[in-house]
């Protein structure tokens, strides 16, 4: 897998519908792909999209801890609508215990704390996830339109976090193009997410980010230790 043949198959993909760009990815898995979801707004586009394809794909998802109940009612509702084969990766610590030691959610106003905390609670059971699932084709729901860290990105990527072929066949879907395919589909979608570890949407947690590497490397104990950002 060159830079070259990544170019080649994003000017394939381009105009191909999601469902083909699924259709292609797992047929390039050799049985080893998985789905990747926290449950936010228009995850269930992806979700339905994958299961019509690959019925029985891990549908890798952390759960930090930090939902709110509308989040986790939705989790439910997709898992029982989709019949997910759900695959829940919960951090070392709890939420009760992170925040009794070490404080609130950190703020944007401190990045690299805000970073600690994205490894701890987030990149760390991610990591373990992908460690354990060991996929060769990653399908996410990342969209282009979501944040300007993303317009670099493009259909397909090789992760270098993760080392899977990252494959997001939504990346150049607008909000009301996703819309359109929850109502086609009549498909439920869930307003109250919020991620603690952007606390911020034009921010990235790391999953998709170069310093996800570094901090992905480096996260891990009990949580009472630090964690480089």
């Amino acid at each position: 897998m060159t830079p070259a043949d990544i170019a080649r198959w994003n000017a394939e993909l381009r105009s191909a519908s999601p469902l083909d760009i699924v259709r292609w990815a797992i047929a390039r898995s050799h049985g080893r792909a998985i789905v990747s979801t926290n449950f936010r707004p228009y995850e269930a586009a992806i979700l339905h999209l994958v299961v019509q394809v690959q019925p029985e794909v891990p549908v890798l998802w952390v759960d930090h801890g930090y939902n709110r109940p509308a989040t986790y009612h939705h989790a439910e509702q997709l898992r029982a609508r989709l019949s997910l084969n759900l695959k829940p990766y919960l951090p070392k610590i709890t939420a009760a215990h992170r925040d009794a030691v070490h404080g609130p959610i950190p703020t944007t106003e401190d990045e690299a704390a805000l970073k600690k905390f994205s490894a701890l609670m987030k990149l760390e059971p991610f990591q373990r996830g992908m460690r354990e699932l060991a996929p060769t084709v990653w399908l996410t729901a990342l969209r282009k339109v979501q944040n300007p860290n993303r317009a670099g990105l493009d259909i397909v990527s090789r992760d270098e976090n993760f080392g899977a072929l990252k494959v997001s066949p939504f990346f150049y879907h607008s909000d009301a193009g996703m819309e359109a395919y929850l109502e086609q589909h009549q498909l439920p979608n869930e307003w109250d997410y919020f991620d603690p570890a952007k606390a911020d949407e034009k921010r990235e947690c790391g999953l998709h980010a170069a310093w996800g590497g570094a901090a992905v490397g480096t996260a891990g104990g009990s949580g009472s230790e630090r964690i480089a950002g």
